[in-house]
């Protein structure tokens, strides 16, 4: 997801990156360059920099260190760019063990006999019609689909995804479980309450298998009316948003990436609420915990037009 902020190292971090629910994205396998400059809550740093912390490590210097020096993550977004984060020790951790993730081609497997896990992908109106029996027939369980998006214009209407209740109803007829997400650009706890009840109108009580996900997306190369809506508001929204629809009875979920999960919210504060998680590595590199996985979003489908997204659920059989 990309976001321009006034702070100067939000503007570099999130500038360079493309991650969003059933849309056309940079694809994983760019060329990952090597970095210049590392992106810190701090400011940047240099490679230089990076390394004299590292030669104090190796040389056990200690008292050139801080004493409670917390644990720094450094991360790569799917340009190969590089950006470093401390690590919130009081966010629930990432609990999967990497070596443990099998690719075989666009499938995934978790080899993990204490997780019961399945694959799916999330489209919107871009895929076009999906033949849902063929998507089933080839091994995906489960679909996220876009119910609707705010437009992210100064106006900021809101949209129903053109193609839902036909992907509603013809996955859930091909055997498929089911949640929905929305494409948000709320400015404020107003707007974010506004698009979680014109969610649950569209929904009308419908049956849903999965959770109901608050996608907070981002534009790249175009302003948008997010541009300047702080890490502290997102948060904000995030909450309420996820409340009202917990309180209609549904599971809400947030869908993030590791440069959301860095900068932009608070995770912190959403302990409560599961993770959907972005990222397009071999392996998951977020610290914190999340239960679903979006490992691709270059799949090929049969039943789908082009490329979709490629998720995994990680489902702990005591769950």
């Amino acid at each position: 997801m990309i976001k321009k902020h006034g702070h100067k190292w939000i503007v570099i971090a999130l500038a360079v990156l493309l991650c969003g629910c059933g849309r056309e994205k940079a694809s994983a396998e760019s060329p990952k360059p090597e970095p210049k400059i590392l992106v810190t809550r701090e400011g940047t740093k240099t490679q230089e920099d990076l390394q004299q912390v590292s030669d104090v490590k190796e040389t056990g210097d200690a008292e050139d260190l801080a004493v409670d020096e917390p644990e720094i993550l450094v991360f790569r977004d799917v340009f190969g760019e590089e950006y470093e984060t401390t690590i919130n020790p009081n966010i629930p951790s990432n609990p999967f063990i990497n070596d443990k993730f099998i690719h075989n081609g666009d499938m995934l497997t978790y080899d993990d006999e204490s997780y019961d896990c399945k694959l799916g992908i999330d489209v919107s109106h871009h895929q076009g019609s999906i033949d849902w029996k063929s998507v089933k027939d080839q091994g995906y369980d489960f679909a996220f689909l876009r119910i609707g998006y705010r437009g992210y214009g100064k106006e900021g209407s809101l949209n129903r995804d053109r193609t839902f209740e036909a992907n509603y109803e013809n996955a859930k007829a091909a055997g498929l479980s089911v949640g929905v997400y929305f494409f948000a650009q709320a400015i404020s706890e107003t707007e974010a309450a506004e698009e979680a009840d014109y969610v649950l109108n569209i929904l009308n009580g419908r049956e849903l298998e999965l959770p109901v996900v608050y996608d907070p997306e981002t534009i790249l190369d175009d302003e948008a009316r997010t541009d300047n809506v702080s890490a502290e508001q997102f948060t904000k929204n995030t909450k309420e948003f996820c409340k009202i629809i917990k309180d209609a009875g549904y599971t809400p979920m947030i869908y993030s990436n590791m440069l959301w999960e860095a900068f932009e919210l608070d995770l912190e504060d959403l302990s409560d609420i599961d993770i959907w998680y972005a990222d397009y590595e071999d392996v998951p590199q977020t610290p914190y915990n999340f239960v679903f996985w979006q490992y691709s979003n270059t799949g090929k489908v049969a039943g789908v037009r082009g490329s979709v997204d490629l998720d995994i659920w990680l489902k702990p059989k005591s769950r």
